[in-house]
């Protein structure tokens, strides 16, 4: 409700009291769309889902987002929810009906959920759905779109110089050698500490993150071994510790990576940005560029820094224009690409 702002709340305190049908439609505000369709909250997903896909195409509606209704608040499991959300668009899309709804999307931000929504679409792609089949390559294009996870890779040991030590022990007796021993043996292992962090995205650790990983085993006192998608880290307590904190930075920076690529993607689909090319035609900026001036826009920030070209230009979001450090401007433009859809 703050992103869609102020005039959609005014809305929906206007409207209150009128939820006979379960439902009350508003206008899109703020956000990307024409129409807001909000739902009284309940566990009944597939009710719901169903009601709405009927007002969709009692209004002629031509497409509609719904998110993964009741993971939130309502704390509904998320395999529950994808099973009852698919099943009703099943059912909708059987309808001989139908004329006018063309297109249904599930917009999921949550990685963890991505699962379970892939899978109850996975077996619905294999069972037979003859009679839906246009509806659901329209449906799974937003889940099968997203990067698979790749063939599971082989453990690697990353190579290290192990540096040997020898103890010479003397005693009076092999008693007092072998508690000598003993000591020193507790006093190793004392300072040895092993971690092993567990994550989908290690599955996806190229080149540069495997660099990094070798890096730090030279550097500090460890020996670590990546089996995806797990790390292992072994070694002087106070260097696992310090690798681990480093590892769980580097599972940060790919899991922000991914979820702004994601909103990037789908932000895409609603509105372009683009400027103005050498032969006179519009130039659509890439996806991230794309996001960083909606989001400007919608914070109603006056100027933002892009690259065109590889060249740097400021941007004034108010006369659409970009300008260089050596003058030269550049028109831009922001076309909306679902204007009169909900």
């Amino acid at each position: 409700m703050d992103a869609a702002g102020s005039q959609v709340v005014d809305e929906c305190a206007q409207y209150a009291g009128q939820f006979q049908s379960g439902i009350v439609i508003t206008q899109g505000g703020n956000l990307l769309c024409s129409k807001i369709i909000h739902l009284i909250s309940n566990n009944q997903v597939k009710s719901q889902v169903s009601t709405v896909l009927d007002e969709c195409e009692k209004m002629m509606y031509k497409s509609v987002a719904f998110p993964a209704i009741g993971t939130g608040k309502a704390r509904q499991s998320p395999a529950k929810v994808a099973d009852e959300m698919m099943d009703a668009i099943v059912e909708f899309a059987r309808k001989k009906s139908v004329q006018h709804l063309q297109t249904i999307k599930i917009i999921i931000f949550q990685q963890n959920m991505f699962k379970d929504f892939y899978e109850s679409m996975k077996k619905r792609q294999d069972s037979d759905l003859s009679t839906t089949d246009s509806w659901f390559s329209m449906i799974k294009s937003f889940f099968w779109s997203k990067k698979q996870s790749p063939e599971k890779k082989k453990a690697i040991t990353l190579e290290k110089k192990v540096y040997l030590v020898t103890f010479q022990i003397c005693g009076e007796s092999q008693e007092n050698v072998d508690a000598a021993e003993s000591w020193i043996k507790n006093l190793i292992s004392k300072e040895q500490y092993d971690t092993t962090i567990t994550n989908e995205l290690i599955e996806s650790f190229g080149e540069r993150q495997i660099a990094a990983l070798a890096d730090l085993q030279r550097r500090k006192l460890v020996t670590i071994e990546l089996a995806p998608p797990q790390v292992t880290i072994s070694g002087i307590s106070r260097d696992v510790c310090f690798v681990s904190v480093e590892v769980h930075t580097m599972i940060k920076k790919m899991k922000d990576a991914e979820d702004e690529q994601s909103k990037a993607e789908v932000l895409y689909n609603l509105v372009e940005w683009r400027y103005l090319g050498s032969n006179d035609a519009f130039v659509a900026f890439d996806k991230l560029t794309n996001m960083q001036l909606e989001d400007a826009k919608i914070a109603k920030k006056p100027y933002l820094n892009v690259k065109i070209n590889t060249r740097n230009y400021h941007v004034d979001l108010n006369t659409l224009q970009a300008h260089d450090d050596q003058g030269k401007t550049i028109n831009i433009q922001r076309v909306p690409k679902n204007e009169g859809k909900l």
